[in-house]
């Protein structure tokens, strides 16, 4: 999970760039930059940490032009920071590239043996999003017209990049002399808008992970880029689009909807808050069948993500909702800190208790997910110590028994706490009385009620599906072996299916 941004603009966009990236900080706190075109000559500045301490005022006037990139960046493999990785990326032969990547590539060692061998271009990190640039790279040498490009040229390179790359990758790429290039996979797993903002100069124009940069930065909002397409707007300001791909569907991340983005921002069609309204409703009448009614005095989210949900199941229940927590916004957002042992730290600094909503009280806590469930088993011990009677617990999401790798930092199954347990067991590791999870059915409910031809996702951290199809245990036994991780064999997944059977679920992509 990654932040992009591109603009191309009439005026200077160093600052433009600065103050959207602070809105997608939330997609990325671990490093931060900025490259800027002006005429065939790059600037860039990159370096570890949040928006704010990568630039200051030196490194920002050292950012001239009026077209430029913008990345926020967390580790998607679960490694700290290594400069050599941060982004965007450079390039310069045959054409000067500056890129930007969200997601992950799942044939990344593939394509590195491929550009050594047959290409003749060299990796220097251990970045998929290297690799990304360096396929680009060659298929615009492919396809130019000697040392031109054009708007068909660059289109068809866009095409031999999706035959290619396999996984989830959403990206801008800076061409120079020629303009800004943005595509998207072709399931459409990562999410990429693009807007406009008429000036008395021209048309501006700003891609971006989320719409809310559209709306914070002025820009109206035109459409969401389709899985496979590829927009491509030129230093005169013309936009040009192309469906590049043989094959697109729409299968968007559905963690997206449940904890990535901000509520405010809407992601292909689909209202971020409206969506977890809808899973609030729905994860309601769950609570029902599960935990009696009258045992629950409260309701309490768990900041921030959930708060919609909670406050919609509250409503549906008709129980009391309560802000139990009280968040510190000066600390990263605990999912994606690289160790345990910060993570464990991080929650007490992270969350104070409210304590007169716990005391003598039985609460239902809600939470958009459990992944590791080391944040889960510190709020519970933190309301019960504030005095709470009984506490209760319900996920917006189905557990998590499966890793993402589609460029979400939860890549090993033996981290995961909903690998090998019942409901039961995960509520006695969490230290709750009940733990409800919401179903898989209900949760894509919440988004196809919102957009009826949205019927297809990736939720393969939830059902082992993998919608590319090229994933199965060998593959995961090695990222964990990267990660030193132990693999998981013949873990039942209370369905009766092993985690085998389930990775290879979608093999024709699709349908299980």
């Amino acid at each position: 999970m990654c932040g992009i941004l591109g603009v191309m603009a009439t005026t200077p966009v160093n600052q433009l760039l600065y103050d959207g990236l602070m809105v997608l900080q939330h997609r990325g706190q671990d490093a931060a930059g900025i490259a800027t075109a002006e005429g065939n000559t790059f600037h860039l500045h990159k370096g570890p940490g949040l928006v704010r301490d990568v630039f200051r005022t030196r490194n920002m006037r050292a950012l001239p032009g009026n077209c430029g990139i913008g990345h926020v960046r967390y580790p998607t493999a679960g490694s700290a920071y290594n400069f050599a990785e941060s982004q965007p990326f450079y390039v310069n032969s045959p054409f000067g590239l500056v890129l930007g990547h969200n997601g992950n590539l799942t044939n990344a060692e593939q394509l590195k043996g491929e550009m050594f061998r047959l290409d003749r271009r060299h990796i220097n990190t251990n970045s998929d999003s290297e690799v990304l640039l360096n396929v680009l790279a060659h298929e615009l040498q492919s396809s130019a017209h000697g040392y031109e490009l054009d708007v068909d040229a660059i289109f068809q390179a866009v095409g031999g990049v999706h035959r290619r790359c396999r996984g989830a990758y959403a990206v801008v790429v800076l061409i120079a002399g020629y303009g800004l290039l943005a595509f998207r996979d072709p399931h459409g797993i990562r999410p990429l808008i693009y807007g406009q903002n008429e000036t008395p100069e021209g048309m501006e124009y700003l891609v971006s992970s989320e719409s809310v940069a559209l709306d914070t930065l002025g820009f109206k909002m035109v459409r969401d880029i389709e899985p496979g397409e590829a927009i491509f707007i030129d230093f005169n300001h013309q936009l040009h689009s192309r469906q590049c791909a043989q094959q697109p569907m729409y299968a968007p991340c559905i963690f997206e909807y449940v904890y990535l983005a901000r509520p405010d921002t809407v992601i292909d069609g689909v209202s971020v808050y409206e969506a977890r309204l809808a899973m609030g409703e729905l994860l309601a009448e769950k609570v029902k069948k599960h935990i009696p009614i009258e045992e629950i005095d409260v309701v309490i989210p768990i900041p921030d993500s959930s708060r919609p949900s909670a406050m919609q199941l509250a409503q549906v229940l008709n129980i009391p909702f309560r802000e139990g927590f009280v968040k510190n916004r000066y600390v990263g957002r605990t999912f994606i800190m690289p160790g345990q042992a910060m993570r464990k730290k991080s929650v007490r600094q992270k969350l104070n208790t409210v304590g007169q909503e716990f005391k003598g009280k039985r609460v239902l806590l809600v939470d958009d997910s459990i992944v590791r469930g080391t944040t889960s088993h510190e709020i519970v011990e933190m309301a019960r110590a504030a005095g709470a009677v009984k506490v209760y617990f319900a996920s917006a999401a189905p557990p998590v028994r499966f890793p993402n790798v589609y460029g979400i930092d939860m890549p090993t199954r033996s981290e995961l706490i909903a690998t090998g347990r019942t409901d039961a067991q995960i509520a006695a590791e969490i230290g709750a009385d009940a733990l409800v999870y919401q179903d898989l059915e209900a949760l894509k409910q919440s988004i196809t009620n919102l957009r009826a031809d949205l019927t297809v996702f990736d939720a393969s951290c939830f059902d082992g599906c993998y919608i590319t199809g090229d994933i199965d245990d060998y593959y995961l036994d090695a990222v964990e072996g990267k990660r030193g991780g132990k693999p998981v064999k013949n873990d039942d997944d209370g369905d009766g299916r092993s985690s085998q059977q389930m990775v290879l679920g979608l093999a024709n992509g699709g349908q299980e």
